[in-house]
């Protein structure tokens, strides 16, 4: 007789959905269709040569040290590295002991949740934001309060009222934000700081993206070097590899970095070290600056590409973002047509696109969709527009 596993689960698998992209990651990979599904960098941009070098380096540099267990914070030297790249560009003033190497990002969201949910705690997030997130967060059964998020940022008035319940953090993407793309104005940015600062509540400033800037001027952090309620993620999948799954919490407020090392500690001991060896001789030996420059050329291109597609196939009534770096853009079509009802459709042309459904917290059949233009060619970006475009139109003649 087989065990019955689901008398076996706990609450927080229970109230944890499983990943809708993987799901269509999994249906659109035949390879005759043309995926902006995945938010995936493009493959030409790793520095695979590279890489190959500074893994055969740290072997004979370091030997058995790169195979052994190390520190859960991380390795000293890359953390250095990073606190010494976020003093220069940003203007912070971080040691090594301001920083907790993680397995990516989204390790970085399991641990937060960890540390600051109880079941019910309050978690404002952005209406729509990172399904990825909401999925870490679920885990520990939160009410989620959405707050609308508009051109300039999150509503500072639907933020306020928010932070009306028992909210124990607020969890943001201010730069080039998945799914829309979009990203926080000066203003915006110092309207939410005031918002925040002075209350017992942690601001999670999620920035994946940010040095994937290809126009426009850098702006500041919300809360990094303002606030002490903060916490900052970073990752190296966006500038350097997603494979080694090397990210990265900053904050300056030590009692927090304690208590998220002990969660880690639980949880892995350490991110792979070797991993952590290989990245900190790349940026070591390597000019990143001079890498993430190709990247933002890249990505401008296939941005524009995508944008000047839609423009000339997109049908009348359907707007976008027209973002200034990052890897997305946000689609909104004519009310009344559900971007779930068109997905099977759309791979029936074999075009794939995330439906916004799963960004948001308790809406269903919404008329949304990000599409991805990091991780194809410009003439299969136009390809797949243009035959989304007729999916469209016929969905307008049927509204």
């Amino acid at each position: 007789m087989d065990m019955n596993v689901e008398n076996l689960l706990s609450d927080g698998i229970r109230a944890t959905p499983p990943s809708f992209v993987r799901s269509i990651l999994k249906a659109a990979s035949e390879p005759d269709v043309i995926s902006f599904a995945g938010g995936l960098p493009n493959p030409v941009s790793f520095p695979q040569e590279e890489l190959l070098r500074s893994v055969n380096r740290v072997v004979k540099t370091y030997g058995s040290d790169v195979f052994q267990y190390s520190v859960t914070a991380g390795l000293p030297q890359l953390r250095q590295y990073i606190a010494g790249r976020y003093n220069r560009i940003f203007g912070l003033s971080l040691s090594e002991d301001n920083i907790i190497i993680t397995t990516g990002s989204q390790q970085a969201l399991d641990l937060i949740g960890k540390v600051l949910l109880d079941k019910e705690d309050g978690v404002v997030v952005e209406r729509p934001t990172y399904l990825a997130a909401l999925q870490a967060f679920s885990m520990q059964q939160p009410v989620f309060y959405p707050v609308e998020l508009t051109e300039e940022g999150m509503d500072p008035e639907g933020l306020e009222r928010a932070l009306l319940n028992p909210v124990k953090f607020v969890y943001m993407i201010p730069n080039f934000q998945n799914p829309t793309g979009l990203t926080y104005s000066a203003k915006n940015r110092e309207k939410i700081r005031g918002i925040l600062k002075g209350r017992d509540v942690v601001l999670v400033e999620d920035d994946p993206y940010g040095e994937l800037r290809f126009e426009g001027e850098r702006l500041p952090y919300i809360g990094a070097g303002r606030l002490k309620n903060s916490i900052l993620l970073g990752t190296f999948s966006k500038t350097v590899t997603p494979g080694m799954r090397t990210g990265f919490i900053i904050s300056e407020n030590r009692e927090l970095l304690k208590y998220l090392s002990v969660a880690k500690e639980a949880g892995d001991l350490h991110t792979n070290i070797f991993s952590q060896y290989v990245i900190w001789d790349y940026l070591e030996h390597n000019d990143l600056d001079a890498h993430i420059a190709k990247i933002k050329a890249l990505y401008k291109k296939q941005a524009q590409a995508m944008m000047d597609a839609m423009d000339r196939y997109f049908p009348p009534g359907v707007k976008y973002t027209r973002p200034d770096g990052g890897m997305f853009l946000w689609v909104t079509l004519p009310e009344g047509v559900s971007a779930m009802s068109l997905f099977s459709k759309a791979l029936e042309r074999r075009v794939a696109f995330v439906p916004g459904d799963p960004f948001y917290t308790d809406e269903k059949n919404v008329g949304t969709m990000r599409l991805n233009y990091t991780n194809a060619d410009c003439g299969t970006i136009e390809e797949g527009i243009r035959r989304l475009g007729e999916l469209l139109r016929d969905a307008a003649v049927e509204v």
